[in-house]
């Protein structure tokens, strides 16, 4: 059965101990962790991590009943400065080889923009840049089959280099190993500038139907990769996606899709995202009975 958790560094940043106590209350429960935006004493450089740290924090949260879902390690894979992406390359590289120590086997990033930031830029969807793309994943694949770890990539329509499901595909093709997997977040992958209905009108608030076929897309191109779920929620507001809302806070037909992950993955970690800490054990316990009324 599918499993709700959370973004650790949405609750702050604080002490392993601190984070264990924190997420015990939601156990069993998987979280995403990202060292240096949930830690306060994440490793402090390059080449600092190692099997005594990561074996320390899997078992400080084991014993709290807690996994990590994702290892985040999010980079801009496409930097436009080639020092700065090798470095950033070495970090990732860093985590798959300590993942099995943390207790896990995914190691999470966006795909990147051609601006440093990664905020929009009208380049990054250039097949050049693309080919850039496969050739830091690539390198990072290839780390991760050498210690039998996983490179999750997630994608965000418009603003990075894998944009659509169609972009999804070419790299999952191209880079054809199991340890390529996707990190799909729905609401990332909504249009910017609205939802198309069956008839091809775009309203305010898109149709049940219209999210149900979007969705679906998703899963019928790589449902078969996907390794976790990101949920949070959106709303257009001028024609304009607002896509960071906390989950069940805006138009996202989450029944719709959670049916939809019930029958194409039934067993995958859901992590929230943008989930407001004094909100958060209402919110799960909601998603909780949308799958099982009985919970």
């Amino acid at each position: 059965m599918m499993q709700f958790g959370f973004r650790a560094h949405d609750f702050g940043r604080m002490t392993i101990d601190t984070l264990a106590q924190t997420f015990a209350a939601f156990a069993p429960v998987p979280i995403q962790l990202a060292l240096h935006k949930a830690l306060v004493d994440p490793p402090p450089q390059l080449g600092a991590m190692s099997q005594a740290y990561a074996r320390n924090i899997r078992t400080t949260l084991a014993e709290r009943n807690i996994s990590i879902g994702v290892l985040g390690c999010y980079i801009n894979p496409i930097h436009p400065d080639d020092g700065l992406l090798d470095s950033a390359l070495q970090r990732f590289e860093e985590h798959l080889r300590y993942a099995s120590d943390f207790g896990c086997l995914v190691v999470g990033t966006e795909t990147g923009s051609a601006n440093a930031d990664c905020s929009f830029h009208p380049q990054t969807s250039s097949e050049r840049n693309f080919d850039r793309l496969c050739r830091s994943v690539e390198r990072l694949v290839r780390t991760a089959e050498h210690h039998g770890a996983i490179v999750g990539v997630e994608a965000v329509a418009r603003q990075h280099t894998i944009d659509s499901c169609d972009k999804m595909v070419r790299l999952l093709d191209r880079i054809d190993s199991p340890s390529l997997q996707v990190i799909y977040d729905p609401v990332n992958l909504l249009p910017w500038e609205g939802l198309a209905e069956v008839d091809g009108s775009i309203g305010a608030v898109p149709s049940a139907q219209a999210q149900t076929i979007f969705f679906s897309q998703a899963f019928s191109a790589f449902g078969d990769k996907i390794v976790a779920i990101h949920l949070k929620d959106f709303r257009y507001v001028d024609g304009w996606k607002q896509g960071s809302m906390p989950p069940l806070a805006g138009d996202l037909d989450t029944v719709g899709l959670l049916e939809l992950v019930s029958r194409h993955r039934p067993d995958i970690d859901i992590l929230l995202e943008n989930c407001e800490p004094r909100s958060a054990e209402q919110t799960i316990g909601t998603l909780r009975r949308m799958v099982d009324p009985t919970s």
